[in-house]
């Protein structure tokens, strides 16, 4: 029966200077994929939606929603960005998570692929408000305060993919604990994300259990995290070493 070290060897049958080299790359292009990530998502899912629903100027006035379209249309190719980052980003948690505990940095990146796809399904709402602010021949009998409230109405559908950050909360958690007992990156990394993965599902289920109850500060932790994190991979990367300890030993079932 083969060992553990064994099997980490067959899995990483290229440790050497490359290897190390190959592993800081990872995590420099994760630093630099978290960045465009939180970019992207901060225009596209709360600057948009801001100004869609403000109370002046927004959809909430009887202004005609064709004039949001340029904006809208930039917003839906900032989300486009954000997934293509975030669907790279799963892969590169992977693996440089999978020597810590295969089956948890596998269960991370399910989690974050269904945050992932929950997300993109809400975005047919955010086309559909889209679709109605840019107008057409079918919306001429509608008068200009029904076009933006249909247009307001689908974007509240948008608003509710709000299952998606549960998803994304756990994923947190599960590769905060990942980070904390990796030995290649500080522990503080690993606490944060963890903070940050529950304050994300707080808000996310207090969305729906208890509205009221919702606020921005719960979501605060886990931009911190992703900044933390962003900044450690681009300044100080991996300990390629440590990383190369872990896959010898680490726990590959």
């Amino acid at each position: 029966m083969q060992g553990i070290g064994t099997e980490a060897t067959m899995q990483y049958p290229q440790l050497g200077a490359n290897f190390d080299r190959s592993v800081r790359r990872y995590a420099r292009i994760a630093g630099v994929l978290i960045l465009i990530s939180f970019l992207a998502g901060l225009f596209g899912e709360v600057y948009v939606p801001s100004i869609m629903n403000a109370p002046t100027g927004g959809f909430a006035t009887s202004q005609d929603a064709s004039s949001h379209v340029a904006l809208m249309r930039m917003g839906f190719a900032a989300y486009l960005v954000e997934a293509l980052c975030d669907v790279s980003l799963t892969l590169i948690f992977y693996v440089l998570l999978r020597p810590v505990h295969r089956n948890l940095a596998l269960l991370a990146a399910f989690f974050r692929l269904v945050s992932t796809a929950i997300f993109g399904a809400s975005e047919f709402f955010y086309l559909a408000a889209l679709s109605v602010a840019a107008g057409g021949e079918h919306l001429k009998t509608f008068s200009t305060e029904q076009v933006n409230d249909l247009a307001r109405f689908s974007l509240d559908l948008y608003g509710y993919g709000g299952s998606a950050p549960v998803f994304y909360g756990a994923a947190a958690i599960v590769i905060g604990y990942l980070l904390s007992e990796s030995g290649f990156l500080p522990k503080f990394l690993g606490v944060l994300w963890v903070l940050g993965g529950v304050g994300q599902m707080t808000n996310a289920f207090a969305i729906v259990v208890a509205p009221a109850f919702a606020a921005f500060w719960q979501m605060l932790p886990l931009l911190i995290a992703l900044m933390a994190l962003a900044l450690w991979f681009l300044v100080r990367g991996v300990d390629a070493a440590k990383w190369r300890e872990c896959a010898a030993g680490g726990t590959f079932l």
